[in-house]
């Protein structure tokens, strides 16, 4: 044992601050949080162990919980599609051998670096007011436009049309992949009569599956952790009428402006529990429709 540390010694050293970072920084508020929220605790006073009571008044009793869950999973299953599509048609078209295709991939990356700063959610809010640049530019051609911030029906699309925009990340990824597909088999499909959709379904998108999966793996854990869009546009109360409360934003409502970090912490392990499931269930689904170069011999 003695000997081995001496031979790994300068490669521990060179770990030790990670180490010491991932123990205190990560291990330690994460098992803190654990017990936290098994009790109540407001900060001035000390914790007070109170069991499951946390857990049993969120699923019983919390209405707010459940509005949460309601906007927070109606977010992910329109938000992650829409975008991974949309992501994939501009991949596409970027895909064809054009002129400047450096300029037009920092171009189109660039909403991914911005999407998520508070600047961007102000911007964003700026632009849906009843008299920002969106309505201004349907009355240039004669229609009202509603209340997109104000009026619950619509404020939580403006959110998804903020995510969708962030394509840039998705859509690099979709490139490199579609770079991968051997072009012999396009010329191979087009001897046979193949038109444009057929070469889509049948080699396109099964030779893409891993890279589809990596996508919608990495761009629903975001969507299931988005906070400083729904946060700024909302005025951090999930207005109007909670209809974009998301999960995240009640958490940092009940955590900072209640001092419920008890019932917080427990929110928070709700939510970790949730987005393990689903990309558990993501891994599951994926033998079915996911292959990979070495499974196909």
């Amino acid at each position: 044992m003695e000997k081995f540390f001496r031979r790994n010694f300068a490669g521990y050293a060179f770990l030790a601050p990670w180490l010491i970072g991932f123990f205190l920084l990560a291990i330690g508020p994460i098992l803190a949080s654990l017990w936290l929220s098994f009790t109540k605790y407001n900060i001035v006073r000390p914790p007070q162990w109170i069991g499951l009571d946390n857990y049993f008044y969120m699923f019983e009793l919390d209405d707010r919980f459940k509005k949460a869950l309601q906007v927070t999973f109606t977010f992910v299953v329109i938000s992650v599609p829409a975008k991974l599509i949309f992501a994939l048609g501009v991949a596409m078209a970027l895909d064809k051998g054009i002129r400047a295709i450096g300029w037009y991939r920092a171009l189109f990356y660039l909403p991914s670096i911005l999407g998520g700063s508070i600047a961007v959610a102000i911007l964003w809010r700026q632009l849906f007011n009843y008299d920002g640049v969106v309505n201004s530019a349907l009355r240039l051609v004669g229609l009202d436009g509603p209340y997109w911030l104000a009026d619950p029906k619509y404020s939580l699309w403006t959110l998804i049309v903020l995510a969708v925009w962030q394509f840039g990340s998705p859509m690099l990824i979709f490139l490199a992949g579609l770079r991968a597909i051997p072009t012999e088999l396009y010329e191979a499909a087009e001897i046979d009569a193949a038109g444009p959709v057929r070469k889509f379904f049948a080699i396109t998108v099964p030779l893409l599956a891993p890279v589809i999966f990596f996508n919608l793996v990495l761009q629903m854990i975001e969507a299931f952790k988005s906070f400083s869009g729904a946060f700024i546009i909302s005025g951090g109360s999930g207005a109007p009428l909670d209809s974009l409360l998301f999960f995240t934003v009640y958490l940092y409502e009940e955590a900072f402006s209640y001092l419920r970090m008890g019932y917080a912490s427990a929110l928070a392990w709700v939510l970790l529990l949730i987005i393990a499931a689903f990309t558990a269930i993501a891994f599951w689904t994926s033998k079915y429709w996911v292959h990979y170069e070495n499974e196909r011999g």
